[in-house]
């Protein structure tokens, strides 16, 4: 079809009119690609990331404490992060900054530990999430990357049964895959802190901070001085066993074994991710529990 000249020249103008057309005042377009980082968005950028989020916030959970000779004390928290912000790339959240006040007195005789009180770091993790659930977020993932929390979190989420709350509290505890990958080079039977597992996955996700090279200048073998009973607890037990703050063979640690680990760890992340997005459940009957409790004697045996 024939377009007549003067039609052309209206097209264009109009073309050239919406596209260099000043926004209404107050109003502010949200761009394409919002940063995962709660840090980083503007106020109007947060307002937004909470809408595609679903409300859904990541809370990476790490530790400073010595790792090995040849890792940096942030291990936990570098590597809870690196995980969390690549899974929440994929499926949209708001992580929470840099958090590591959580449970590490069995490395207090090491340099560079800080290790808070009980009473405040369950009082920091509430006020935490608290002002996480005031701005928006009412499905709080705590995403632990530190063995040491494995019994401070799952007793912090069930405290939330205490008083009412209008969010949720999930948590997700990091694990190792169970089969696949390439081989594990190293001979040690135990490999927990600092050993080829966790330096692998340094070598991922901060490579500048690892010295291969010490690996070795310091023994991660077990102790074994303690002579009591394997079901038998005592707060003192890590410090028996592993005196250097050192567990396993972080020289034997390959790229190859890190890749493999983290790619499994955040896509179970992402996984983790979706499902408390699609969790409708959760708050209505916590909701219904917190009624329950302020009349307990009307409640169906």
């Amino acid at each position: 079809m024939l377009i007549r000249p003067h039609l052309t020249t209206a097209f264009l103008v109009l073309s050239l009119v919406l596209v260099f057309a000043p926004s209404s005042p107050g109003q502010q377009q949200p761009p394409a690609k919002l940063s995962v980082h709660w840090e980083e968005l503007t106020a109007a950028d947060f307002r937004e990331g909470i809408h595609r989020s679903q409300g859904t916030c990541l809370l990476p959970f790490g530790i400073l404490e010595k790792h090995g000779p040849h890792l940096p004390l942030g291990t936990d928290l570098l590597d809870v992060r690196y995980a969390a912000l690549h899974a929440a790339e994929q499926e949209y959240a708001v992580v929470f900054p840099e958090y590591y006040f959580g449970q590490i007195a069995e490395a207090k005789h090491e340099p560079g530990t800080i290790a808070y009180s009980r009473s405040l770091q369950l009082a920091l993790l509430q006020e935490t999430t608290d002002e996480m659930a005031r701005n928006g977020c009412k499905k709080v993932l705590i995403v632990n990357g530190h063995g040491g929390n494995e019994h401070l979190l799952p007793y912090f989420a069930q405290t939330q049964l205490d008083t009412r709350h209008d969010y949720v509290v999930y948590i997700l505890d990091e694990r190792a895959p169970t089969s696949g990958g390439p081989p594990h080079r190293s001979k040690e039977k135990i490999d927990w802190h600092a050993g080829e597992d966790e330096t692998s996955k340094m070598m991922v996700s901060r490579p500048d901070t690892v010295h291969l090279d010490r690996a070795n200048q310091e023994s991660g073998a077990d102790q074994a001085r303690q002579k009591i009973p394997d079901d038998v607890y005592t707060g003192i037990w890590w410090y028996t066993r592993f005196p250097y703050h050192y567990s396993g063979d972080g020289s034997a640690a390959t790229k190859e074994l890190g890749e493999f680990q983290m790619n499994w760890w955040i896509d179970a992340l992402v996984k983790t991710i979706r499902a408390i997005k699609a969790d409708d459940v959760s708050l209505k009957l916590q909701n219904e529990f917190y009624e329950k409790t302020t009349h307990p004697l009307e409640t169906q045996p």
